[in-house]
């Protein structure tokens, strides 16, 4: 390294360029500094348009697109955990059964059942939902299995989003079809 303000000798500069050809580079492919262009400069930006004197305002910038939902069913854990869930292994810490609600009340037990699940530190909340219907019947209002049918869409847009680490089918131990379990992240 060369001390501030001196330049080297041709001495100096000619054992610079012999220890500089023995160097083989890291990533061949990328353009070495000297083969770089130099920067041109930007192409100025139009003025803006005048009306009678006035300059139009300027456009807020776009706000960015919003983040695709996840699917909680397709998220992975560790073998450990899948192989433990499994086989029914896992204790729930929490048990949520929205049986005999409507979707309106079952939505909004839900959402105080998690935020409940968060506040004790839960990691494995059992939610019992009843069996899953037909697909053709999925969407049928205070029908049979239409809390089965919306969980899915209540866990990926709502504000606990972000807590959910998974959602697994239930054991048989723990209500088998008519059950999930949904595994929370750690607080960090």
């Amino acid at each position: 390294m060369k001390p501030p303000g001196r330049r080297l000798s041709a001495e100096e500069t000619a054992l610079w360029a012999r220890v500089a050809a023995t160097i083989a580079p890291l990533h061949p492919s990328r353009p070495q500094p000297r083969d770089i262009p130099a920067p041109t400069a930007a192409p100025t930006p139009p003025a803006p348009l005048r009306l009678k004197g006035r300059v139009p305002p300027a456009l807020p910038p776009a706000p960015p697109p919003p983040p695709a939902p996840r699917a909680l069913d397709r998220h992975g854990l560790d073998a450990g955990w899948e192989r433990r869930l499994a086989r029914g292994l896992i204790a729930p810490d929490v048990t949520l059964d929205l049986h005999g609600a409507g979707l309106d009340a079952a939505h909004a037990r839900l959402d105080h059942g998690l935020t409940l699940a968060a506040v004790q530190g839960a990691r494995v909340m059992l939610l019992i939902t009843g069996r899953a219907r037909p697909r053709a019947a999925a969407d049928r209002g205070d029908a049979r299995g239409a809390i089965r049918a919306k969980f899915l869409d209540w866990l990926v847009a709502g504000p606990h989003a972000s807590r959910i680490a998974a959602v697994r089918p239930a054991h048989i131990r723990h209500g088998g079809p008519g059950a999930v379990y949904i595994i929370l992240r750690r607080p960090r």
